[in-house]
C-alpha cells in the first residue's frame, strides 16, 4: 500500500503522523510512505531524520486582520496545490492522510481534486481552520476529543484518540525509571510539573514560588523547567533565597519521558492535545494550565473537556500563583481517593491503541 502523510508546523501535528507510520510499519513491513510537509516547518528537520521520504511545499497561514499577507497566502496555497498535484500524480498513493497544520490544506485538497481518498485527524476539541476547510470533501475523519465530532458531517468522524499516545503507553514496558538519578525515591508518590519542551515562564515562576510549600512533604516533585529556562529558574531561586528540599528535583529536561510518565501520580502542565492524549492513555490525574496564546484558545477548551469529565483540575494562567498552585497540588496529593477517581475518569477518556485505531479508520476510506 502507498500512503501520503501531510502535517506540520508544530510537533502536535507531526508526531501523530509519525506514530501512525511507526505502528503501521509494524503491521505491514511493505508499507510505502511519502511525507509532504512545509518548507519552513519543524517537519523538514524531524521527518527526514526518521528515514521517511520527504517532499515540501511553500505555504503560510492566514492572518486574522485584513492584510496584503492574505493575498500572498492565497497565491502560495494555489502554488502549493499545483506542486502537490504533481507529487501525487507521480507517487500514485492509495490514500492521503492529513494530521493538521496549514501544509495539509493544499496537499489534501490536491488529493481531493484527483479523487484520491483522504483522511484527516483532529487532535483538539476545537477543529482547526485547515481541517474545517478539508472536511467538505474528506472521506473519513479521526478525532481525539468527543467535542470535535459535532463539527463534521454525520457518519464520517470517529473517535480514535491521538496516535502519539500509543508510543507513550509502550513506555510501561521499558525498564523502571531511575528516580535515584534525580535524588528521589521510586516508592514515593510523585508529582511531575512541566510546561513543554521549551518550558513556560509563568508556570516556572509559580512553581518556584510554590517550592517552600512543596518542600518536605510526604510526596516528591519533579519540576522540569525546559532547557532554555533552567538558568532563569536557578537565578530566581537564588535571588529569593529559596531552599530546595530533598523531595524536590529541579531539572532542565527529562531524557526519557515515556519511561517516567507511567510512574508518576499527578501531572501538571499545559493542555495541548498531545500531552492530554499521553496522560489520558496512561490514566493520569492532571492539573492543567492552558496556554492563552494559542489559536481559538483551544487549550482552555481542551482542559474544560477533562475538567467536566472529572479527570483534571484547571488553573487559568491569569489566576496562577505559587499559592494557588501549591494549594491545588497539596489538596490532591493528600486526598488519594479523589486522585484515584480522577485517574479512573482519565483512563476512560484515553485510547491506548490510538495509532492502531486510526490505521483501521484509514483503511475504511479505501
Amino acid at each position: 500500500m502507498k500512503v501520503v502523510f501531510s502535517g506540520g508546523g508544530t510537533g502536535g501535528h507531526i508526531y501523530p503522523a509519525l506514530a501512525t507510520i511507526e505502528a503501521w510499519r509494524k503491521q505491514d513491513a511493505t508499507l510505502d510512505v511519502l511525507y509532504i510537509g512545509g518548507e519552513r516547518g519543524l517537519e523538514k528537520e524531524i521527518v527526514p531524520a526518521t528515514g521517511i521520504p520527504f517532499e515540501h511545499v511553500a505555504i503560510q497561514g492566514f492572518v486574522r486582520a485584513l492584510s496584503v499577507e492574505n493575498a500572498k497566502t492565497v497565491y502560495l496555497f494555489l502554488q502549493a496545490t499545483r506542486k502537490a498535484r504533481k507529487l501525487l500524480k507521480a507517487y500514485q498513493p492509495d490514500v492521503v492522510v492529513g494530521t493538521g497544520g496549514y501544509v495539509s490544506g493544499p496537499v489534501l485538497y490536491a488529493a481531493q481534486l484527483l479523487k484520491i481518498p483522504t483522511v484527516i485527524h483532529e487532535q483538539n476539541s476545537v477543529v482547526g481552520v485547515t481541517n474545517k476547510f478539508l472536511a467538505h470533501k474528506v472521506t473519513k475523519v479521526g478525532v481525539a476529543f468527543p467535542d470535535a465530532l459535532q463539527a463534521f458531517k454525520p457518519g464520517i468522524a470517529t473517535i480514535v484518540g491521538n496516535p502519539r499516545a500509543q508510543q507513550v503507553v509502550a513506555g510501561e514496558q521499558q525498564a523502571p525509571f531511575d528516580f535515584a538519578a534525580l535524588g528521589l525515591q521510586a516508592d514515593v508518590p510523585t508529582v511531575l510539573i512541566f510546561g513543554g519542551s521549551q518550558g513556560a515562564p509563568k508556570i516556572n515562576s509559580a512553581v518556584t514560588d510554590a517550592i517552600t510549600v512543596l518542600n518536605n512533604q510526604s510526596y516528591q516533585v519533579i519540576f522540569v523547567t525546559g532547557k532554555k529556562r533552567y538558568s532563569a529558574v536557578l537565578e530566581q531561586l537564588t535571588t529569593q533565597a529559596i531552599e530546595v528540599a530533598n523531595n524536590v528535583a529541579v531539572v532542565p529536561y527529562i531524557e526519557n519521558m515515556p519511561a517516567l510518565m507511567p510512574n508518576v501520580d499527578l501531572v501538571i502542565g499545559r493542555a495541548g492535545a498531545t500531552s492530554i492524549a499521553e496522560q489520558t492513555a496512561l490514566g493520569k490525574a492532571m492539573i492543567l494550565i492552558p496556554s492563552p496564546y494559542v489559536t481559538n484558545d483551544h487549550q482552555t477548551k481542551n482542559a474544560r473537556s477533562l475538567v467536566q469529565a472529572g479527570a483534571a483540575e484547571m488553573i487559568t494562567e491569569d489566576s496562577l500563583t505559587g499559592t494557588t498552585l501549591a494549594g491545588t497540588i497539596d489538596s490532591l496529593m493528600k486526598n488519594q481517593q479523589k486522585r484515584q477517581a480522577m485517574e479512573t475518569a482519565s483512563a476512560q477518556l484515553g485510547v491506548r491503541d490510538a495509532a492502531d485505531e486510526f490505521i483501521n479508520l484509514i483503511k475504511t476510506a479505501l
